[in-house]
């Protein structure tokens, strides 16, 4: 009725200087029949509004209006009218949710891209005051993120290069020994030494993540990765393919899937990889048939310089390096690195990461 009454027309909306009410106008009053006419609208049986109010100065205002009989026999004008309304409001309402999310999307994204990539480019400041907020609050975090990180690879590679210079002296020092024995044995803590520097040259090369990523075939990848490994009298079986190319760092995979290998044969002679690609992540699995880990310390070894009990022994040689590489390739790539022991003995390296 309201909205009826806001497109009826107004017959007569002034004030009027009458003493009293004029009285209330019906069909068949003679008044309301030359009062229609004057105006040219029909009699067809409608409905005539007339509302009267004496205002504070004695005068009377009046406001008529007519409801042609079409508005109460069909609702479809009503009904047209309050369909257009409401789909303008749900418009009104997408486009500002819309724009209020919008911001919140980019951050989730940055945040999910974030420990992939450091060095990507800062989220834009806008939206509402909030958002703005929250976006200067994470760029900030990447800054210091990436400064942390930075400085850390720089400590390290500065320490492992300046242990290099004393380790070549103390080479040249040791082979000018007459005793057989004692040349042989510093010898070999020297190689140690040198080869724990190289890791960790390693470790912190990987950490950094310099290399790009790029599309690249994981099939080729480990057929190449075989073949080396044939080349020294030792087997390892490949089960199943890829589905696409992945993208990564071809390096830096070659590196951790060679380090996982490396450990299955030095704890228990055989590996194999079993690839599992899916249209979201992609899984490998470096299995052997060894006597496993203690589930206590499935997850401690995964740390730097960290190694299994004694049923993984140092005459294996080692450094405690290859896996803790290995994870943070893996977090690198946006993935991570899980150890479980494998039902009937053995233990499951899965190498997880997301398209």
């Amino acid at each position: 009725l309201r909205l009826a009454l806001a497109d009826a027309p107004t017959l007569a909306a002034p004030t009027m200087p009458m003493h009293r009410p004029r009285g209330r106008f019906t069909p068949d009053d003679s008044r309301f029949r030359r009062h229609m006419s004057a105006m040219g609208m029909p009699l067809d049986g409608g409905v005539w509004i007339q509302v009267e109010l004496l205002l504070d100065d004695s005068r009377w205002l009046a406001v008529e209006r007519y409801l042609p009989r079409e508005a109460f026999l069909s609702p479809t004008r009503v009904l047209i009218s309050f369909a257009v309304l409401l789909l303008a409001v749900l418009g009104v309402s997408l486009l500002a949710v819309r724009w209020l999310t919008r911001p919140l999307e980019r951050l989730a994204q940055a945040a999910d891209t974030l420990g992939r990539d450091l060095d990507q480019p800062p989220l834009p400041d806008s939206g509402p005051d909030e958002m703005r907020r929250a976006a200067k609050a994470f760029n900030t975090m990447q800054a210091r993120l990436q400064r942390l990180v930075n400085d850390r690879a720089r400590l390290l590679a500065a320490i492992s290069h300046d242990l290099k210079t004393p380790l070549t002296r103390m080479r040249l020092r040791a082979e000018l020994l007459e005793d057989n024995d004692l040349r042989v044995r510093l010898l070999a803590d020297i190689d140690e030494m040198s080869h724990l520097v190289e890791t960790t040259l390693d470790f912190v090369r990987d950490a950094a993540g310099d290399e790009p990523a790029r599309p690249l075939d994981v099939d080729a990848l480990l057929g190449a990765l075989q073949a080396d490994y044939e080349d020294t009298g030792r087997t390892v079986d490949i089960d199943g393919q890829m589905m696409a190319p992945f993208s990564g760092r071809p390096q830096a995979l070659r590196r951790a899937l060679a380090n996982l290998v490396d450990n299955a044969f030095n704890y228990a002679g055989t590996a194999a990889i079993e690839i599992d690609d899916g249209p979201s992540v992609l899984e490998l699995r470096i299995i052997d048939r060894g006597p496993g880990l203690p589930e206590e310390a499935l997850e401690r070894v995964l740390e730097p310089f960290q190694r299994g009990e004694t049923s993984r022994s140092r005459a294996t040689g080692g450094t405690g390096l290859g896996l803790a590489i290995a994870r943070s390739i893996a977090r690198a790539h946006g993935g991570e690195l899980t150890l479980a022991n494998r039902p009937g003995g053995g233990l499951i390296a899965q190498l997880r990461l997301p398209r």
